[in-house]
């Protein structure tokens, strides 16, 4: 690429990094008088264990990820099946009221049978010398055949709808509980995985906090300029579409804004409620968690991707972020950090989706 756009990448993934470290949670920087010398602190933590700590962190945020995701996937089960369940009501209600009017019908023509006498139309109709009545009532008896015939039907069938409607009720509800069970776990171990990541990090002191933020986002910067020697920013060329323009412009609106699992806004989001509400926002809706939006949307090569395309990232597609052009990126990284821009390169990429294709 161009030694200016190279030059004025790199820039902005500075101040990225560094808007970053500034909003990360416990983060002190040091004052300008000169830090005590390691040997005056009996407990400091080396870069290696402060290494492991941030291994040991990112695991536990990437698991409450993975049950961040398997909870958004339950909940909008659970909205689906609550809705499935709400029309199938509506149809009984409707089967039987069509049910009760039939039997009303029945009941007439059984009425009308016993006023003259219990005898039915065919025999009636043997008794008449009227040739033109004889031939008028036969049109007539053949004609209420077909009716009772018909209704005899209608009612059967409705009866079997009723019981196929309520059959299909108890399924749903059988399936709206377990997707509660299933949404319940998921909370559990989401809460369980953040207090141990909360937990690790109040044990280190305030330097510690500096230096662990100085790592992670050392790491994202090796891992982005990586990305951008690749020479993919040449390649990248793709404009936003109309929908695009306005999904991005969704999700930048969101910046600074903090990350809560399970969050689709308006004052709070997840990685993935970010995107969907941003695309919802576009006009065009999308699947509720990062694993749906990577099996449901359609790939694109990297080379291809646009502004307002979704970058997904690990092998398990745990995490989205919005591509929003010059090798950026915007999303919603983790607890305790809030909406931002960042390298679009600074994580493992699985590929990229295109909502809008």
């Amino acid at each position: 690429m161009g030694t200016g756009k190279r030059g004025l990448v790199a820039t902005a993934v500075t101040v990225v990094c560094a808007i970053t470290v500034l909003a990360a949670p416990g983060t002190a920087f040091a004052s300008p008088e000169p830090s005590p010398s390691p040997s005056t602190s009996s407990t400091a933590v080396s870069t290696k264990d402060l290494e492991a700590v941030r291994d040991k962190l990112d695991k536990l945020y990437h698991d409450a990820a993975v049950a961040t995701d398997s909870y958004n996937a339950a909940e909008e089960s659970s909205k689906q099946q609550s809705a499935a369940i709400v029309g199938l009501a509506k149809e009984i209600v409707e089967g039987q009221r069509k049910l009760d009017e039939l039997k009303k019908r029945a009941g007439a023509a059984a009425a009308a049978q016993y006023r003259t006498g219990g005898l039915p139309d065919e025999a009636q109709l043997l008794l008449s010398d009227n040739p033109q009545e004889f031939l008028d009532g036969a049109g007539r008896v053949l004609q209420g055949e077909r009716a009772t015939k018909g209704l005899i039907a209608e009612m059967t069938q409705t009866q079997q709808d009723l019981k196929q409607y309520a059959a299909d009720a108890a399924e749903q509800w059988k399936k709206l509980e377990a997707g509660r069970k299933a949404k319940d776990a998921a909370r559990k171990k989401i809460k369980k995985q953040i207090a141990a990541a909360e937990k690790l990090e109040s044990q280190l002191e305030e330097k510690e906090k500096e230096r662990l933020a100085e790592l992670e986002q050392e790491d994202a910067l090796k891992a982005q300029t990586a990305w951008l020697d690749s020479g993919i920013l040449d390649e990248i060329k793709g404009k936003a579409s109309e929908q695009g323009k306005k999904a991005v412009e969704f999700a930048t609106e969101q910046i600074g804004k903090p990350y809560v699992w399970g969050a689709e806004g308006p004052d709070s989001y997840d990685c993935s409620g970010l995107t969907s509400q941003a695309w919802a926002n576009a006009g065009r809706p999308i699947p509720r968690t990062s694993q749906e939006q990577w099996k449901q949307l359609k790939h694109i090569d990297i080379k291809d991707m646009r502004p307002g395309d979704l970058i997904i990232y690990y092998d398990d597609a745990s995490h989205v972020g919005m591509y929003i052009g010059d090798g950026a990126m915007v999303n919603a990284p983790r607890p305790g950090r809030n909406v931002s821009i960042a390298g679009a390169g600074s994580m493992p990429i699985l590929g990229v989706v295109r909502p809008d294709a």
